[in-house]
């Protein structure tokens, strides 16, 4: 059974200022065989080793891994596969850079054909709250008998956190982290959502935060941390920095924010060699720094962490 603990603690250490490690890079996955143009870019599992070779060179020490199914149903009945795409991905990271910590994805929206991030009753159109919790409780062992080191549910689904911590503990990891997202309606998501199909049928997500509402978002938190979150993933990270700030005051674990998609793309210009313009996003996550995040989630981490490093 692998141990989580390590690259745990090492992703939680940290100092002042912004700095390669702070950042944690995306992986969003694809098939092989699967070359449809997509907004974001994307990786299959034969490119993973030498992604982990990029991240490890220019200091990045964590990659957040997103992986939907080919076969994608009502029940989600790919999403728990030991076989699946996250299952192989993080394996292939793991092999490829054991010291890297692997966060995961934990929820349904990539493997239902609604793009939902919960399963329906049968026969109606409802939420199905035990199956769904169920289900992810299962997809978060799998991740872990992957190798994941931090398990995010990211579904916003009431019960769901207390449900995984349950899950892993009976399956022998206890030292897998949590880290559910927190999650605040916007428009930004809609590059990520092109990309791995993940938008939802019904154009709206059941439990995210109405944006007009921060203290609700406080509220399920501290909900969260309670069912025994380990740290926290606020999204956009950009328009919850007021969230952030709160949160500091009101719960004992880490902040992580997540640099959409939307602000990837909105934040970076396109130069002429192809390459991204990242000093907008570095002024921003300064700021995020400041505010009191521990770590940062980016699309932008390695172009960041190469700029880092040459100054």
């Amino acid at each position: 059974m692998p141990t989580h603990r390590l690259a745990v603690r090492e992703y939680l250490r940290g100092g002042p200022g912004l700095a390669p490690d702070d950042l944690t890079t995306v992986f969003l996955m694809r098939e092989d065989d699967d070359t449809a143009p997509r907004p974001m870019p994307t990786l299959t599992v034969g490119e993973v080793p030498q992604a982990m070779e990029a991240l490890a060179a220019v200091g990045i020490r964590s990659v957040k891994v997103f992986a939907g199914s080919r076969v994608r149903d009502t029940p989600a009945s790919q999403s728990a596969s030991p076989t699946g795409l996250m299952a192989r991905t993080i394996r292939a990271a793991k092999e490829a850079a054991p010291n890297v910590a692997v966060m995961t994805e934990t929820c349904v929206c990539s493997h239902t054909e609604s793009g939902e991030c919960w399963l329906p009753r049968v026969g109606r159109p409802e939420v199905d709250l035990d199956a769904t919790i169920d289900l992810l409780a299962s997809q978060a062992v799998m991740q872990a008998d992957a190798g994941a080191d931090i398990v995010g549910p990211a579904g916003m689904i009431p019960g769901s956190v207390r449900a995984v911590r349950e899950a892993l503990d009976a399956s022998g990891h206890g030292d897998a982290a949590i880290m559910p997202h927190l999650i605040f309606e916007s428009g930004l998501y809609e590059g990520y959502r092109s990309t791995m199909g993940a938008a939802p049928r019904s154009g709206a997500r059941v439990f995210q935060v109405n944006p007009r509402h921060p203290e609700v978002a406080v509220h399920i938190a501290q909900q969260m941390v309670a069912e025994g979150a380990d740290m926290l993933l606020t999204e956009p990270a950009l328009h919850t920095v007021d969230t952030l700030v709160a949160l500091k005051q009101k719960v004992s674990v880490p902040i992580v924010p997540f640099s959409v998609s939307g602000e990837y793309l909105r934040l970076t210009d396109l130069r002429e060699n192809g390459e991204r313009d990242v000093s907008g996003l570095m002024e921003a996550y300064t700021v995020l720094k400041r505010s009191g995040a521990h770590r940062i989630i980016t699309y932008g981490a390695i172009e960041i962490a190469r700029v880092l490093r040459s100054s």
